[in-house]
């Protein structure tokens, strides 16, 4: 679901020049959900390969991943482990939303509105283990490095933002900030026509905490009033009027008591964002890109136009020769080589 902290962040727009040479983790389950809700027919199929199987994930996978590529942005995904036990509330409500849109889906479907239909489809989204497994073989195919988080992969993104492993976290949710990424980037699965955007959105967390007010620590409150995955919130506290309550300055306890929340819960779910569960893991290491595997992954499992899945990759070898920092310029200069750039 995500915080919906829309109405405080004014994010900036970043282009992907300003991004070339940058190594961001990608919060993998979110784009993936991203794809299959965004990437389907007219009248919301997803799109499916001549054995039924979807293809929705892959081709968002494989077509974004390249033209970020070809832009110098360097996408490491990190994919979901075991979630926290309070997300169990949450999972509960996302599988009746989805089973609830997929009623509405097919009213709509029968009654001839397409622009519904479509609108439901894309609530009713499913990623299962497979899916996720063979995203993680294709990028691996292309030379990506993708990481099993231990628990949620945001998490696991954010840590590695704040630890200096990747410049910062990817993803459309919030709730990486309250994990403590330094920086987030926003838009990175979006698709615009030919599958490129002008740019992203970019969120400073320094700038953002100096902007509302408040600490760390308050931002966390503020999203415990408001609900997370973890937890409730407080009822009829939307984002501004949490941001009020967290401004006068009363510490956690004493902010969490005020509204009514069980301390011991509060501090709880506070806990998951103030220790992530998460690994240490090095710094990435894009390998060889392997354009035969990539071709039986495509084209050979899944009916790709083989045509499409060699341009693809040929974009994606014009990348700009650009690093943000010498701490990248090694990697950065590492993919060119993989994927033949070194002639350019």
């Amino acid at each position: 679901m995500g915080l919906p902290l829309k109405d405080l962040v004014a994010a900036q727009e970043l282009s992907w020049d300003a991004l070339a040479g940058r190594t961001l983790a990608v919060d993998g389950f979110n784009a993936a959900y991203q794809f299959l809700a965004t990437i389907r027919q007219r009248d919301g199929q997803l799109f499916t390969d001549p054995a039924g199987k979807v293809t929705s994930h892959l081709m968002g996978t494989f077509y974004r991943t390249t033209s970020l590529l070809q832009q110098g942005v360097l996408p490491v995904w990190v994919f979901d482990g075991k979630p926290p036990e309070r997300k169990a509330g949450t999972i509960r409500q996302r599988i009746a939303a989805k089973e609830k849109a997929e009623g509405e889906y097919r009213e709509a479907l029968a009654a001839g509105d397409l622009e519904t239909a479509r609108r439901k489809a894309a609530q009713t989204s499913r990623l299962t283990r497979p899916m996720v497994d063979e995203l993680v073989e294709l990028l691996g195919a292309m030379g990506v490095p993708t990481v099993q988080a231990p628990g949620e992969g945001e998490a696991q993104s954010a840590v590695m933002a704040a630890q200096g492993t990747v410049w910062a976290s990817a993803s459309e949710d919030y709730d990486t900030l309250l994990f403590g990424a330094p920086r987030l980037v926003r838009g990175l699965a979006a698709r615009g026509r030919g599958g490129a955007t002008p740019g992203a959105q970019f969120v400073d967390r320094a700038e953002l905490l100096a902007t509302l007010g408040i600490d760390g620590e308050e931002l966390i409150t503020l999203g415990i009033i408001i609900g997370t995955d973890f937890n409730d919130g407080v009822r009829g506290y939307g984002p501004k009027k949490a941001l009020k309550a967290v401004r006068e300055h009363l510490g956690f306890r004493a902010t969490v008591e005020k509204l009514g929340l069980d301390l011991a819960e509060a501090d709880a779910v506070a806990e998951i964002f103030r220790h992530p569960t998460s690994m240490t893991v090095p710094a990435p290491a894009f390998g060889p890109v392997n354009e035969e595997a990539v071709r039986r992954i495509l084209v050979d499992g899944h009916g790709f136009s083989e045509e499409r899945v060699r341009a693809a990759i040929a974009r994606a070898r014009q990348r700009p020769r650009v690093a943000a920092s010498p701490a990248e310029a090694k990697s950065h200069q590492t993919l060119l080589d993989t994927f033949g750039g070194g002639g350019e």
